[in-house]
């Protein structure tokens, strides 16, 4: 059955080939892609809005609401015991930087059960309360299948690649219902490189997704029409870009220090109660921080600035202004930590939703509370907005997304100008301080980050050790005779010859110029020498393991072409030359190339 299946997929294949020219057949695909992650992303709200609604509205019991204490470490736990039950033949891996390892990593492979798993497991945590975002799940869910449409039709690296970011486009445009952004998200946060020729598989998986979205469920993210902006408020904007840049800052490095700290915890579910019972406490204190958090962002934007005290504990002081600028403070930090927790503990959600949230909310408290000295006015409504760009901009370093984004889920068109300033400074505070975004940070520390502008240690960082070993070098003996040798010794093309010993373990090198003055002397002595009387310790012995970046340093700054590799025993496996170094380097950069070009 197995072979029939392939020898169909063969004939599919053979007919498209021959009937669709490439870039025809990707912009076909595109849109096939587009269609279904609109519907992924359409489910995924769909779900998680349902669980939300029934625990909120239809679940009637006297002492459901001492539950919402526990709702977020519920649904962590629902998250960690599905994964375990139904992916446990597969490797789980959470948000965006998960995908583009799997571009640099694993040759844009992103395994089926993605499009699914990512849709179930984000909508327990996110429907039950936890404070992280739909969009990144919705932007795995499409890669996935834009990833395994490429795989299924026999695609090569750099098409799949792109089918995989038409994938991502398509959630973040059904997912926003922004379908300028989600092209540019692709461009700019998904593809190591990219090339002109892109744009139209993009824009047709990124447009068909937010039709589809509309269709499924039209719900707009938000319902606002943003006013104009005035000049007398530009150097206002310029602070607050400067504002949100350095709190951008905090944010990435909050997010890796509490990740580093829940990593700590052995035991999956124990990680679950702790992070759980932190959001717990966290969201009793301020339920703004329940689930995604749009829905404060709404009331907010409308002018209903008393919301963001309505269901807490101080809701008697929701009259108060300054309370009001006090609690939005707290809310904004409160949600920067509830995120993270929830992400670090085992739940399933993305930091590009809270990176919204808090904006929305920086922008309410500096406008705001600027207000409440009664020195300026500003436009709440329109400094939210701004705030919004200006977070995704430093947290994702992405400022076009940012700006498109902001417009788009807002119809703040008309804040262009604002946008892009408080985008620009936002993104290049973050970038000065920090060079790595939060999705692309850890995926640097360990090599596996392509970028633009370090691509030559990208590539060098892709290529592993043993893949490019050469193994066909004559192996000396210490108990050898040169003599006994000679003929090897002679008829080998290779210059250098590693001693082993009778364990497998490198003992020493000896190099033919000198082998060859002994086996030509005239004295006899010379002749039999035994090997390990004139062998030589290797310079510089490489383990198997070492990143091909650290052992170019090493080639360089010792002026060596070859040297000998070990495994972790110190057994030898062979040689690495900078020859097949430079050769497997060409291959991956022409691989890694500009795509369609």
């Amino acid at each position: 059955m197995y072979q029939r299946l392939l020898k169909y997929l063969d004939k599919i294949n053979d007919w498209r080939k021959q009937n669709i020219s490439k870039n025809n057949f990707l912009i076909l695909a595109a849109g096939v892609v587009g269609v279904m992650g609109g519907i992924a992303s359409s489910i995924l709200k769909q779900l998680t809005h349902f669980i939300a609604n029934f625990l909120q509205n239809e679940l009637h019991w006297e002492y459901k609401y001492y539950l919402y204490l526990f709702f977020p470490l519920i649904g962590i736990l629902l998250t960690i015991i599905y994964i375990r039950i139904f992916i446990r033949k597969h490797k789980f891996q959470h948000g965006i930087p998960a995908i583009l390892h799997n571009i640099s990593r694993n040759s844009g492979k992103i395994d089926f059960h993605n499009i699914y798993s990512q849709i179930v497991s984000s909508a327990l945590t996110v429907g039950l309360g936890g404070s992280a975002g739909l969009e990144a799940p919705a932007v795995a869910s499409g890669s996935a299948i834009g990833s395994n449409i490429g795989r299924f039709f026999g695609l090569n690296y750099r098409e799949t690649t792109l089918l995989l970011a038409c994938g991502a486009a398509a959630g973040i445009s059904g997912a926003f219902n922004s379908p300028v952004a989600g092209m540019i998200f692709a461009i700019e946060i998904i593809l190591p490189q990219f090339s002109i020729p892109a744009v139209i598989p993009l824009l047709i998986s990124s447009a068909f997704a937010s039709v589809i979205s509309n269709i499924i469920y039209n719900e707009p993210l938000f319902v606002l029409v943003a006013k104009d902006w005035v000049r007398d408020a530009f150097w206002y904007y310029l602070a607050l870009g400067i504002i949100v840049g350095f709190y951008s800052v905090f944010y990435s490095r909050l997010n890796s220090l509490l990740f580093k700290k829940f990593n700590r915890i052995r035991n999956a579910y124990a990680k679950a109660w702790i992070g759980g019972i932190c959001l717990g406490v966290l969201i009793a204190l301020l339920p703004a921080l329940y689930g995604e958090g749009y829905i404060t962002i709404q009331q907010l934007l409308d002018g209903n600035f008393g919301s963001l005290l309505g269901n807490s504990l101080f809701s008697q002081y929701r009259h108060i202004g300054w309370a009001l600028v006090l609690f939005g403070a707290l809310s904004m930090l409160g949600k920067t930590f509830a995120s993270v927790i929830t992400m670090a503990s085992g739940g399933n959600g993305g930091m590009f939703g809270p990176s919204v949230v808090v904006g929305g909310l920086l922008g309410f408290v500096f406008s705001f509370g600027l207000n409440q000295t009664g020195m300026v006015h500003l436009n709440v409504t329109n400094f939210m907005i701004a705030g919004m760009a200006a977070s995704i901009s430093g947290v994702m370093h992405a400022p076009l997304t940012g700006v498109f984004l902001a417009a788009e889920i807002t119809g703040g068109y008309t804040l262009m100008v604002p946008l892009m300033i408080v985008s620009a400074i936002a993104y290049f505070i973050n970038k000065a301080i920090l060079k790595y975004s939060i999705y692309t940070k850890t995926l640097a520390e360990q090599g596996t980050l392509l970028s633009q502008e370090n691509k030559d240690n990208g590539v060098l960082r892709s290529i592993k050790l043993k893949y490019i070993l050469e193994k066909d070098f004559v192996i000396l003996h210490p108990e050898d005779t040169l003599e006994g040798r000679r003929s090897d010794i002679i008829h080998t093309n290779r210059n250098v010859f590693p001693v082993v010993d009778t364990a497998g373990i490198l003992t020493g090198l000896l190099f033919s110029d000198q082998l060859l003055e002994y086996l030509l002397s005239d004295n006899e002595t010379d002749r039999y020498r035994l090997i390990k009387d004139i062998a030589q310790p290797a310079q510089k012995v490489i383990p198997v393991d070492m990143q091909m970046f650290d052992v170019m340093q090493i080639m360089d700054s010792q002026d060596l072409r070859v040297l000998p590799v070990v495994d972790l025993h110190n057994k030898y496996l062979g040689f690495v030359t900078k020859n097949s170094i430079f050769n497997k380097y060409r291959l991956n950069l022409k691989r890694e190339g500009d795509y369609l070009q």
